[in-house]
């Protein structure tokens, strides 16, 4: 019996074209200021209209500036014409932007679902890996290439070599502290940053039930460093309560519902593979490599080994060092991981009467304007101002580093983002990755410092 990616997989094949690949209609296409510009441009310059306008979106956010008052000016070099060209090309091509002051703006992962223009069911793409954390509603989204993106926009279709399926099923429950970041790197540390190549993950089970739906935002966006085609939560009640009002959701609201209850894998699916978690055993976790599969339980010692060689001489660390008390130089919160309400939420309570340690630079970049509103109103804003914490507009900020803004080489930064490649976050960078709340007690420390001896 199908899986719920065979069933939406098969729902919107529109040609079966041999060998594994189909051709499959797409619902939803979601473009950046970094490669939006040159998708649009390219379509009109070949004379080719887009298929239906009403269901492309245009959001800056990779490279737009974060400091307060900010226009199209960026911090990266000949940043400001990608922004000019694709406010441009998107007027022109008649399709929906979130332009730099827009009060819908923020990053791609987090407006679609806020917007509910990701929908239980749907098939969405975007040129930008970490499209498949929409998954999390129980829709069908991946990355693509820029030029994928311009044959979606045209056709409304796209090539697609059909993935075999995984079920990550993650049963009992997650201890106190614990969250859905630490999940993620437990189940990248275990099973390696190529766990998932060639599959579409379910998670499933009763911790992920359980989980609030900002949490499995979070988890599906993870399956990237994870190696796989894309990540999908079946849609429940927490699904159509965080939906429900949003701009783009159907008007026909209880007839939708009703449909999306029935997107769900048969209890008797064959998966290709399984992995099968106890939550309990998942812990706070960092990762001290520059690959997110090099991750241990934050009271762990940095491994020995010739394989992680270049990964401890790039980061500054020596076999048997303990990851507690590293001394930090930066901490960020922030990216399309780790930026929505909850997580400041969380972050704020561990900081709240607290200040960020002497000669550490922190910096909080809400995931969107409308969650910069929402802390702003509960006062989470002042919490981490009066802490010494940068307070900043909505983006993708310094998740990458673009030729702007990064901290500096040989700093060591804890930061809430996906990635901790070698200068990610600026030349010769060093970044562990970790949770919102183990960034919080850490910058308030001064050094790597577990969250539940902060809260």
């Amino acid at each position: 019996m199908p899986t719920l990616f065979d069933t939406l997989f098969d729902a919107h094949t529109v040609l079966d074209l041999g060998d594994g690949t189909a051709l499959v209609a797409i619902d939803r296409v979601m473009l950046h200021e970094r490669t939006g510009a040159s998708a649009l441009n390219s379509l009109a310059a070949a004379g080719r209209p887009i298929a239906n306008p009403a269901h492309v979106f245009a959001v800056m956010d990779h490279i737009v500036d974060t400091f307060p008052g900010r226009g199209d000016a960026t911090r990266m070099p000949g940043g400001t014409a990608f922004i000019t060209e694709t406010r441009a090309a998107a007027k022109a091509a008649g399709i929906t932007l979130f332009d730099v002051t827009d009060k819908d703006q923020g990053i791609t992962h987090v407006i679609s679902p806020e917007l509910g223009i990701v929908l239980p069911g749907l098939t969405l793409v975007a040129p930008d890996s970490h499209t498949c954390t929409q998954g999390a509603v129980g829709a069908l989204a991946w990355g693509i290439g820029s030029s994928e993106a311009e044959h979606a926009m045209a056709t409304g279709t796209l090539r697609v070599q059909r993935p075999k399926t995984m079920r990550i099923i993650v049963n009992g429950r997650l201890r106190r502290g614990v969250t859905a970041k630490d999940l993620a790197l437990h189940i990248l540390a275990a099973h390696g940053a190529g766990g998932g190549v060639g599959h579409a993950v379910e998670y499933a089970g009763s911790a992920i039930e359980a989980l609030p739906m900002e949490a499995r935002f979070t988890l599906c966006n993870m399956a990237t460093e994870f190696g796989a085609f894309s990540a999908i939560i079946a849609p429940d009640d927490e699904t159509f309560r965080y939906l429900q009002g949003a701009s783009y959701a159907p008007a026909d609201w209880e007839g939708a519902v009703a449909a999306w209850r029935k997107l769900r894998s048969d209890s008797d699916a064959i998966f290709d593979s399984e992995i099968i978690v106890d939550a309990s055993t998942v812990r706070p976790m960092l990762s001290w490599g520059t690959s997110p599969a090099q991750s241990l339980p934050i009271d762990a010692r940095v491994p020995d080994g010739k394989t992680g060689e270049r990964a401890r001489a790039y980061m500054g660390l020596s076999p048997g060092q303990p990851l507690l008390g590293l001394p930090i130089d930066a901490a960020f919160i922030g990216s399309c991981t780790n930026s929505r309400l909850s997580d400041l939420e969380r972050a704020a309570a561990i900081v709240k009467g607290r200040h960020v340690a002497p000669n550490v630079k922190a910096i909080i970049v809400p995931g969107s304007m409308a969650v910069k509103r929402r802390a702003e109103a509960m006062g989470l804003d002042r919490i981490f101002i009066d802490a010494g914490f940068q307070w900043r507009e909505s983006g993708c900020s310094m998740c990458f580093f673009a030729g702007g803004e990064s901290f500096g080489a040989g700093e060591r930064v804890i930061s809430s983002t996906n990635r901790n490649f070698e200068s990610r976050q600026g030349p010769g960078t060093r970044t562990h990755i970790a949770s919102p709340e183990t960034v919080a007690a850490s910058a308030i420390a001064g050094h790597v410092a577990d969250p539940s001896d902060h809260a």
